[in-house]
């Protein structure tokens, strides 16, 4: 019997292995063999790349953001230039006893509330239809004088810029009070325009504005405009100023603190950061050896990066880091992370043996319960 009983555990445990070896156990993603097996080099689809000082200068480049030339050369709008839609209070003063605009013995005529149309324009009584917006007060008193001289001798003008909200911009998105504003002396340019709605709802360091003047659009990161004055561009009638956060993210797979979709933190993050973000690699499974990046370069970076000419569009690229290497660290510090990247961290080889190994004895434990019940 006790012969027996052996011979009957041996088969179990035979059974157990044959079958363990048929099937595959759990794990998170591929192994490194699997990944590097499916090079180009092996009759795959994407080419594997160790991460060098190479690659890492090759891949460098970051489509910068920044407003154009129309943008920044254009000029600070004076506080009281004039707008369509604004008010105007015109007074003239006539030297003649019938003077043309007012009644017999006034020598002066006052034209209250004068709306500047959508167009731009005023009309004056004998002076015509006259352009106003993008004039000063002092210009629409000359334009208003040298016609009106013609007919009444030496008139006196005085043009004011009464209350109006002509040159108005709006503020929309990320911001803390969203609205439409009027451009005034105090906030003629972006920095203060955003200053006067309560500026950005979001981290300064991922807050990216948008403007956008017609046709036009141009976009910086919220640091930039005090790191480059020039991109506090002077403020336009009718600019539309959009702040969101920063929309770029990355994904992270296998043996890493968390496999999650992983929005920036920072205008730019190298992937010792990335990894730093989701809490490092899994002390218990990761391999420090099979640290790879997955992307889609552009035809020219990828020419760059692999010293080859003959590739054509889009190419699928697998950066691979080995932080056990003597500049390994250095390389995860200097290589930058895109938007749209897949991090995957391979397990350790000695994990699917431990899986293995577990998945036996906990299966032989089951098998020796059984026995026990079997000879009860």
């Amino acid at each position: 019997m006790f012969r027996i009983a052996h011979v009957a555990r041996y088969a179990t445990l035979a059974a157990l292995v044959g079958a363990l070896s048929a099937c595959s156990l759990p794990r998170s993603g591929p192994t490194k063999a699997e990944i590097l097996a499916g090079s180009i080099e092996q009759s795959g689809n994407a080419h594997v790349v160790p991460i060098t000082d190479h690659v890492t200068r090759a891949t460098a480049g970051v489509p910068g953001l920044g407003f154009d030339r129309a943008f920044i050369d254009a000029g600070i709008l004076g506080s009281d230039t004039i707008q369509p839609g604004d008010t105007l209070g015109i007074s003239i003063w006539e030297n003649v006893d019938s003077p043309l605009l007012g009644a017999q013995g006034m020598p002066a005529t006052t034209l209250e509330e004068i709306q500047v149309d959508g167009a731009g324009f005023i009309f004056i009584p004998y002076a015509g239809r006259l352009r106003a917006a993008g004039n000063n007060p002092e210009a629409v008193r000359r334009l208003i004088t040298d016609r009106l001289e013609t007919q009444t001798p030496d008139p006196q003008v005085m043009v004011r810029r009464m209350a109006g909200d002509g040159a108005t911009v709006s503020l929309s998105g990320a911001i803390s009070g969203q609205g439409v504003y009027p451009i005034e002396r105090p906030t003629r340019t972006l920095s203060s325009m955003l200053a006067r709605a309560g500026g950005v709802a979001v981290e300064p360091e991922v807050a990216r504005i948008t403007v956008m003047r017609g046709t036009q659009k141009g976009t910086i990161w919220f640091e930039d405009l005090f790191a480059n004055p020039a991109f506090d561009i002077a403020l336009r009638d009718g600019d539309r100023i959009l702040v969101e956060r920063d929309s770029r993210a990355f994904t992270t797979l296998g043996a890493l603190g968390a496999q999650n979709r992983i929005p920036f933190d920072s205008q730019s993050l190298s992937a010792i950061e990335a990894l730093a973000q989701v809490g490092g690699l899994s002390s218990t499974l990761a391999d420090p050896t099979g640290v790879f990046v997955f992307r889609d370069e552009s035809e020219s970076v990828a020419r760059a990066v692999l010293g080859r000419d003959d590739l054509h569009g889009p190419q699928r690229l697998i950066y691979v880091l080995d932080l056990t290497s003597p500049n390994g660290i250095f390389s995860a510090r200097d290589f930058m992370i895109r938007n749209g990247d897949t991090l995957y961290v391979t397990e350790a080889p000695f994990v699917q043996w431990s899986k293995t190994l577990n998945a036996v004895t906990g299966s032989l434990t089951s098998a020796n319960s059984l026995n026990t019940l079997a000879g009860n």
